[in-house]
């Protein structure tokens, strides 16, 4: 499935609004999810993309219906705290999204941990010679004086505002271009067959780094530092939506999975949906005890 972009500010909007009912809603029963929806907050990054696919997949097998709102994240967030967003798939934590964390912390939890200790930075081709962000210093020109990134409001993006701000660093003659992952991917696809200097955000998993001989520049200042990826949810979906709670709790895969379905989804045009489906075949076992199936 392709998600059709909405405007943030009217779904943030209808979202504050239909939370006003949230209090009338009576939980269902553990085992009744008859006609009950469940709805997962999206960004559009394929690293969201990717796991949220398989996640819904398992609570459809469950019985429950899935719904995917495409937000941007801080609306993910707002969303979820107003329990209109059940869950999201793809938060970085303690530190790249640690500002919203702490806005919303009292009101989420985490239900899960994705994967464990990745990276995230500013990512270059390998064939450029600078090693650190330190030595871009004075040669805006080189790199088109552009650091290209994703729509503000992301943790990646509020930490690379930081790293521009760093008089350490003497950035003066770079900005950052604020795209998408798209448009990212698309500067790496114009670059790299000219053997031209660039300079994106970048993290992992992603499919870049299966198809590109890229690296992470290092960040001595420690603006970038290693993170976990955890789902979210807010406090007591545990006694809403009990089951699906159960379900997700037991919720983890690995960098490498994704980056496979990364990959096929760029190189093959092999859709989420297809690749979460192949997913939860050759992990059979595993998905049917996040079931409660395995003894059955």
């Amino acid at each position: 499935m392709r998600f059709t972009r909405l405007s943030t500010t009217l779904l943030t909007s209808t979202l504050i609004a239909a939370g006003a009912h949230a209090a009338d809603q009576r939980p269902l029963a553990a085992d009744d999810v008859e006609d009950t929806t469940i709805t997962f907050g999206m960004p559009a990054w394929t690293s969201t993309e990717a796991p949220t696919a398989i996640a819904a997949q398992i609570l459809e097998e469950a019985g429950y219906n899935v719904e995917k709102k495409l937000l941007a994240q801080p609306a993910i967030f707002q969303g979820m705290q107003v329990e209109q967003i059940d869950f999201f798939m793809d938060a970085w934590l303690p530190y790249t999204e640690q500002a919203l964390w702490s806005e919303y912390r009292d009101d989420l939890q985490k239900v899960a941990t994705s994967y464990e200790n990745v990276p995230l930075g500013w990512v270059v081709p390998a064939y450029v010679e600078e090693e650190t962000i330190g030595d871009l210093a004075g040669k805006a020109d080189k790199f088109g004086g552009q650091v290209v990134t994703i729509g503000a409001g992301a943790g990646i993006v509020e930490l690379s505002e930081q790293v521009m701000a760093d008089e350490d660093y003497d950035l003066d003659g770079y900005q950052l271009a604020y795209t998408s992952e798209a448009a990212m991917m698309g500067v790496i696809r114009e670059k790299m067959p000219k053997k031209e200097p660039f300079i994106i955000t970048g993290w992992r998993p992603h499919s870049m780094f299966t198809q590109y001989d890229l690296k992470f520049l290092e960040d001595t200042q420690e603006h970038f530092k290693y993170d976990s990826v955890f789902v979210l949810s807010y406090q007591g979906i545990e006694d809403k939506y009990p089951r699906a709670y159960d379900i997700m709790s037991q919720w983890s895969i690995s960098v490498a999975e994704l980056e496979a379905m990364m990959a096929a989804y760029e190189n093959d045009g092999t859709s989420f949906e297809a690749s979460a489906a192949a997913w939860i075949e050759e992990n059979r076992e595993r998905v049917d005890e996040m079931l409660g199936q395995s003894d059955q």
